[in-house]
């Protein structure tokens, strides 16, 4: 019998179908001939609090949610393209100011995006070593509340009031 498992990695995401006598299980991923797959998630999972914090479960909701994230950035940056080859300059100044002005915006919106896939990859990154989903300050689960509205994040919310009032002091100088 076959059953198909998401594999991830830094290129587009690849859907693999293997036969199970291929597959070794461990508590986190399945491992297929010493590569890591992720871990199936039952339809409309959600993370709640009743379970243990950052279980298989979670790390591979919140992996998928910044894979889609990340899959809707470069979508967006391939958009955003086509639409800056395909467009005419009109002939009326005012109007030509409004394109620019528009384009202008998009792409700082771009660059912003640009800066958000490196950290989506980095917070890949503490899923697969451990330390997704943990303040980096004080070490207590973040909470997944924070880590939906946020998925990115690294400090719990006093640790980032703390350095928010950190740097209003240090601003006021």
């Amino acid at each position: 019998s076959t059953q198909k498992y998401i594999f991830y990695s830094k290129n587009p995401i690849a859907l693999l179908t293997i036969n199970l006598k291929n597959i070794s299980k461990s508590a986190q991923f399945v491992t297929i001939k010493g590569i890591n797959m992720a871990t199936k998630l039952p339809k409309n999972y959600k993370p709640t609090t009743d379970e243990k914090f950052m279980n298989a479960k979670q790390k591979e909701f919140f992996r998928s949610k910044l894979n889609d994230w990340k899959s809707e950035i470069y979508k967006e940056s391939r958009e955003t393209v086509e639409n800056l080859q395909d467009s005419n300059s009109p002939a009326d100044i005012s109007d030509r100011a409004t394109q620019e002005s528009e384009k202008a915006l998009e792409l700082r919106t771009r660059d912003r995006q640009r800066k958000l896939i490196g950290k989506i990859d980095e917070a890949i990154s503490r899923i697969d070593n451990g330390t997704y989903g943990y303040c980096e300050v004080t070490g207590e689960p973040i909470g997944l509340a924070r880590l939906e509205a946020r998925p990115v994040t690294t400090l719990s919310i006093e640790a980032q009031e703390m350095h928010e009032r950190s740097e209003k002091l240090h601003s006021d100088d």
